[in-house]
């Protein structure tokens, strides 16, 4: 799951990037288990995170995107549910995101959930649907989400050259929203980063710049709970 960014007007560039850096840096000290690449850019997908899986997330992004500087936790509470948390600094603000799996066995997917619920801003949650289609390599998505008064189309499409490399597309509707192009580079099995050019929709000849950094925590699984070995 990626929560959607909605594009706001221009404001002054990134002078606590380095601070937010130095302090996410702190937790990539774990060993690394086991992962695959992950996510798009822009818009949800129904792809779960794995069942006692947590990841942390740094995100920077342009302030024409959404909130320039944001921390994100995600974690599998099950194989079919997962609940995400992110931080937003400038403005200061709050927002949850949930999915659920309603088909969780490749290569068919169906998810439904709400992302972009902020009380503290007084944003009410744009709940979604998506499907999805994924072999070894290729990866469709497809579906429609509430945002406001209107419904938005979703689609994406993701090409994975192996476990550690990613190419990316997606597409949200709306004159808020963005065509996105990037990839994912799994640096080792557990800490993945993504760097992404926006194309907003209201004016496609404007780039907008993205980099989310993710480091992911095994905290429980079933693998190691039956004695099984973790994979290399």
């Amino acid at each position: 799951m990626r929560t959607h960014a909605k594009i706001d007007s221009p404001k002054d560039g990134f002078a606590a990037a380095k601070n937010l850096l130095v302090a996410f840096a702190a937790i990539f000290i774990c060993a690394s288990s086991f992962a695959t690449t992950k996510g798009l850019s822009q818009i949800v997908t129904p792809e779960l995170e794995e069942e006692g899986d947590l990841s942390l997330s740094l995100q920077i992004q342009d302030k024409r995107i959404a909130n320039p500087y944001e921390l994100q936790a995600e974690i599998g509470l099950t194989k079919w549910a997962e609940v995400a948390v992110f931080r937003g600094f400038d403005p200061d603000d709050w927002i949850f995101a949930t999915e659920f799996g309603l088909l969780t066995k490749e290569p068919y997917l169906l998810s439904v959930g709400f992302v972009n619920w902020s009380p503290h801003l007084n944003v009410d949650p744009q709940p979604y649907i998506e499907a999805g289609y994924c072999t070894e390599h290729h990866k469709v998505f497809a579906g429609a989400i509430h945002a406001g008064y209107k419904n938005e189309a979703i689609l994406g499409y993701a090409y994975d050259f192996n476990k550690q490399w990613r190419v990316q597309v997606d597409f949200q509707s709306g004159r808020e929203n963005s065509s996105t192009i990037g990839f994912t580079w799994n640096i080792t099995p557990d800490f993945q980063v993504n760097p992404a050019l926006y194309f907003a929709n209201y004016h496609p000849d404007r780039l907008m710049g993205y980099i989310v950094f993710t480091y992911t925590f095994h905290l429980w699984s079933k693998k190691f709970e039956t004695g099984a070995p973790a994979p290399k």
